[in-house]
C-alpha cells in the first residue's frame, strides 16, 4: 500500500491531464533521468 501511495503522490494534474515528471519515472524504474529520456527518444523514432 505504501508503494501505491508513493506513486500517487508523484502524479500531477496539469491542464486537466494527469502526468508524471521524468525524474519521478526515472526514480520509479531506478535509472538516471538522462537514460530514461534517451530510451523514450529511441522508442519514439521507431514509431515515426
Amino acid at each position: 500500500m505504501q508503494i501505491i501511495q508513493s506513486i500517487q503522490n508523484r502524479i500531477y494534474e496539469i491542464r486537466g491531464e494527469r502526468v508524471m515528471l521524468d525524474k519521478d519515472l526515472a526514480a520509479l524504474y531506478e535509472v538516471e533521468t538522462k537514460a530514461l529520456n534517451l530510451a523514450v527518444k529511441k522508442k519514439y523514432k521507431t514509431f515515426s
